[in-house]
């Protein structure tokens, strides 16, 4: 299944009610069953509960909320927007056993990453989760694959690209420049810190040549 095709970005908008969490994971456990990520809906549903708990709790019930999910790269991107830039998640400990308003400490501890985006007058709480969708070159997700997709992602984020990138949705030629570039600034840092660099480097092709087999 193509993640750029038949997994497009559904939104749904709601009222930020407990009453509404039951649907919404309902809503979410099929898309992703028609996905292909049936194994993320206990996890996926369980921060969507979260998230929605965090608009409750800082904005308001009734609040007008919008859940939006979507791929980025191999995540899945949970997100939930709420009008009130001001009422920030915070990472509080809660009660284990309570089915929702254990906050945003549960939502660090069960997802790849998580953040917020602010624009005036509105918030976006998003997380996501790893999955193991192979990307359109035939590479299965790793934690080091996703850390260089990161990085490249921040040495292209003046294109038209999104942040967070796999290498095969970039142009091959502006991938190959982006990681020219990341090795040539981390060979930099490595002398200015008294590390000889070609060790380094050999040091580094013996990781990739032994991961490789």
């Amino acid at each position: 299944m193509d993640c750029n095709g038949s997994r497009r970005v559904w939104e749904l908008a709601f009222l930020a009610e407990a009453e509404e969490v039951a649907v919404l994971r309902r809503t979410l456990r099929l898309h992703l069953g028609l996905w292909g990520l049936r194994e993320l809906s206990e996890t996926a549903e369980l921060c969507v509960s979260e998230l929605v708990a965090n608009v409750i709790k800082h904005v308001g019930p009734g609040t007008l909320t919008t859940l939006a999910v979507r791929m980025r790269g191999i995540r899945l991107r949970i997100e939930v927007h709420d009008p009130d830039p001001c009422a920030m998640p915070t990472l509080d400990d809660a009660d284990s056993d309570a089915e929702t308003g254990r906050g945003m400490a549960l939502i660090d501890a069960i997802t790849d990453r998580w953040g917020v985006d602010l624009t005036a007058g509105h918030k976006v709480t998003w997380c996501e989760l790893l999955t193991n969708v192979r990307t359109t070159g035939g590479h299965t997700p790793s934690l080091r694959m996703a850390r260089a997709a990161d990085v490249l992602g921040l040495y292209t984020s003046g294109s038209n690209s999104p942040p967070v990138l796999v290498l095969s949705r970039l142009r091959r030629s502006v991938a190959e420049e982006a990681a020219i570039s990341v090795i040539a600034d981390l060979l930099h840092w490595l002398r200015a810190h008294g590390w000889d660099p070609e060790e380094v480097l050999d040091r580094a092709q013996d990781h990739f040549e032994a991961d490789a087999r």
